[in-house]
């Protein structure tokens, strides 16, 4: 049976055992996967290039290559014409990433490999690459949200840091020492502030691309909610605002007690600014999710306000979100569920009993052996 004849099933299993020999399946590749034979005539199709094209791979096998990827440059031009990849230069090798269109207008990200039996000898095989733009319009979307969002953020505290430390210096004599102080507390406290943003950009960054760190000792998990609480009172809040209950005996637990701080102080403030009533803080030992392990820790933070929508449930823990409330950066929640996870740990959300929002998460008691 020649190339140009064979069935749907078999060029369909000339893709697979080619990948077999690699020991991959095209079809969890998760970009398209087109390779077409000596002949031009495609036998392999995998699912991802039918997603991107909107062929079924049955309609793709056994067809040309510029028939069943009929692309186009952005200036109209048949792009298989242009290229030649059978016909052209002996010594070419590749086709470097560029952005083309499918039929319909649709832009994909096009690359090609031609493999060749010798150096210089004829086209054995050419593999395509394809991926869909809109993941990469997506990510440059959200970089373009946090540079406005991060741009928007620091102004503000600049302006005063700059305007404060100006007037200081153009006319120090003429303010008492108490207008000098409140001036340079005002300063100190938006210094912080820009400090905590770039720490959150460098979180993000770290988290995005997979190398946050988690430096584990023993933490003393109702010692850091108790922590955080005596801070609240000392700034002002009543005592009776929050209920700390704790179930004893809690496991041993190791983590990283700075970014630990970090998810309460995060998970507390939310109660407090956006909550109502008593912010109720549960600590109780948790069944671990990873089968054959010991138990956890579970924190619980929940208040007694409007909670979040139902609707809003699901987008909580993404970048930027921000409640019925305006203000903050919307990184936060982001951030916690990045560290918690890190830590391999869980995070969920939900309505507490009172009707407020309730936070939970779950720390394993040590690291599972591919985060040690």
């Amino acid at each position: 049976m020649s190339v140009g004849t064979r069935s749907a099933h078999d060029v369909s299993g000339a893709c697979a055992g080619g990948a077999a020999e690699l020991g991959i399946d095209p079809d969890q590749l998760p970009d398209g996967l087109v390779v077409a034979d000596e002949q031009g005539r495609v036998i392999c199709f995998n699912a991802a290039a039918a997603r991107i094209t909107a062929l079924p791979a049955q309609d793709a096998l056994g067809q040309r290559l510029e028939k069943a990827l009929p692309l186009e440059d952005l200036e109209g031009r048949r792009w298989w014409q242009l290229t030649d990849p059978y016909g052209g230069l002996a010594i070419r090798r590749r086709q470097p990433e560029r952005n083309l269109l499918l039929p319909g207008g649709r832009e994909v990200l096009v690359s090609a490999q031609y493999v060749r039996t010798r150096p210089t000898g004829p086209v054995h095989r050419v593999v395509v690459a394809l991926r869909d733009t809109e993941a990469r319009r997506r990510t440059e979307r959200s970089h373009a949200e946090l540079i406005a969002t991060v741009a928007h953020e620091l102004r503000s505290p600049l302006t005063s840091v700059k305007g404060f430390t100006a007037t200081l210096l153009a006319k120090w004599e003429r303010f008492t020492d108490d207008q000098k102080r409140l001036m340079l507390e005002t300063v100190d406290a938006d210094a912080d502030r820009v400090t905590r943003l770039i720490a959150e950009l460098l979180d993000i960054s770290r988290i995005d691309s997979g190398r946050l760190e988690v430096r584990r000792q023993p933490v003393d998990i109702g010692a850091a909610v108790g922590r955080h609480i005596q801070a609240y009172v000392a700034a002002g809040l009543a005592a009776d605002r929050f209920l700390l209950r704790l179930e004893q005996p809690l496991p041993a637990l190791w983590a990283d007690p700075d970014k630990i701080d970090q998810v309460l102080s995060n998970l507390l403030e939310n109660a407090v600014r956006h909550g109502e009533g008593t912010v109720t803080i549960d600590i109780t030992p948790s069944a671990s999710p990873r089968e054959g392990e010991d138990t956890g820790t579970s924190v619980t933070v929940s208040d007694e306000g409007a909670g979040i929508p139902e609707e809003s449930m699901n987008r909580v823990f993404t970048r930027f979100w921000r409640g019925s409330k305006r203000g903050g950066t919307g990184l936060g929640l982001y951030i916690v569920k990045g560290i918690v996870e890190a830590h391999g740990g869980t995070i969920t959300v939900g309505r507490a009993p009172r009707g407020g929002a309730e936070f939970r998460f779950t720390l394993p008691v040590s690291a599972p052996a591919y985060l040690t």
